[in-house]
């Protein structure tokens, strides 16, 4: 009897995960190294990226809750419509509109002198 040839043809393991390993671990270092502090220009204009952003979401958070109210009032509308009993609605606060983006930088404090 003939023995079965096999399936596939066996190979040796690849060396490419071996050489990304060492090629991420030599790149380590360069990813660990401590970056310079940023200038008082780009620390402004990063308080004030972070101040648009809180800023945004509250005017999302409004917006939500405009929606809400709204979609409240269609509900209740229908079921007035068809002679159901409208559920009690839990009282919630009022939605609270952040009006329009005004930044006032902080003011830097002096710093001692030596």
């Amino acid at each position: 009897m003939k023995p079965l040839p096999c399936p596939r043809p066996l190979r040796r393991p690849s060396l490419i995960p071996l050489a990304l390993a060492a090629a991420l671990f030599g790149a380590a270092p360069a990813v660990w190294s401590k970056l310079p502090p940023p200038s008082a220009e780009a620390q402004a204009k990063a308080a004030e990226a972070k101040a648009r952003a809180a800023h945004a979401d509250k005017v999302a958070a409004y917006q939500t809750c405009k929606s809400m109210d709204h979609v409240v009032g269609v509900y209740q509308a229908a079921l007035r419509k068809a002679g159901k009993p409208v559920p009690t609605p839990v009282e919630t606060p009022a939605c609270a509109d952040p009006g329009a983006f005004v930044y006032t930088p902080p003011v830097a404090a002096a710093a001692p002198g030596k």
